[in-house]
């Protein structure tokens, strides 16, 4: 029998997770919002992986709180991820995945690429999705699974950004209007490597987000986050010093929430 495994927030994604890990003989146990971490951490003191399951805008309040005998188990699976985040709170050892798979609710999860893991626990969870055909890959390193959160994250925000301008699917946007998105590509790959303090093969990022692009083509560029995206990128930008004239020109005319026709 296998050790329990906490998974904190259950929305669609954390609920993907659960489905696979009780799959392969895994007890879970669920954390809410309306759960008080300690007290978990009380009764359940040494689970093998306490997976963050939360959305973007809520993985810092969670990180903060996370009480000491959990410390080193974590497992993260946002987007717009990269090591500071849990840097920033001395957490090592931390197992991460750039999901490349959609959820929705009432639909089967659909896969663009297999994706990637690495981390202490990156067989448990590759054999977790597995169980669920849903296909993944394991890294040989800490610098592949940077580099592959950098690409994640650049297929996210330029889809996104370039999208607010645009409109319609990622198809369109990378064959009717490449040179936006090419534009907008490396402009976030510059933040990227501010922000990791690394650099990049631009070409390389930019041909991991079209292969994310050609499995699943019709998926739509746009939704209500990306505002929010194109203001946290330009936070960033203006942190760095960087000009950035694409986004500015995008935040311009749709930071206030508006979307192209």
């Amino acid at each position: 029998m296998h050790q329990p495994v906490v998974i904190i927030g259950m929305g669609e994604m954390g609920g993907v997770f659960a489905r696979g890990l009780l799959r392969i003989g895994c007890p879970v146990y669920p954390v809410t919002r309306q759960m008080d971490l300690a007290t978990v951490a009380n009764e359940i003191p040494e689970p093998q992986l306490v997976l963050v399951a939360v959305g973007e805008k809520d993985l810092h309040p969670v990180l903060s709180n996370i009480p000491q005998p959990w410390q080193g188990k974590l497992g993260l699976l946002q987007n717009e991820l990269l090591p500071r985040d849990w840097e920033h709170y001395g957490y090592q050892s931390v197992t991460a995945v750039p999901v490349w798979f959609e959820k929705k609710k009432g639909q089967d999860p659909k896969v663009l690429i297999p994706s990637p893991i690495f981390g202490p626990h990156a067989s448990l969870l590759g054999a977790a999705l597995s169980s669920l055909d849903i296909a993944n890959r394991l890294l040989p390193d800490a610098q592949a699974l940077l580099f592959e959160l950098v690409c994640k994250n650049v297929y996210i925000l330029t889809t996104n950004i370039a999208g607010l301008e645009a409109g319609g699917n990622v198809h369109q946007l990378w064959q009717q209007h490449r040179e936006l998105a090419q534009e907008v590509a490396r402009e976030v790959i510059l933040i990227q490597q501010h922000l990791t303090g690394k650099e990049f093969s631009a070409q390389d990022l930019i041909d991991g987000m079209v292969a994310g692009m050609n499995g699943d083509p019709e998926h739509q560029c746009t939704g209500r986050s990306a505002p929010a995206r194109l203001s946290r990128a330009l936070e960033h930008a203006d942190a760095a010093g960087l000009k950035l004239p694409a986004l500015r020109r995008i935040h311009q005319q749709f930071g206030a929430g508006k979307t192209a026709a």
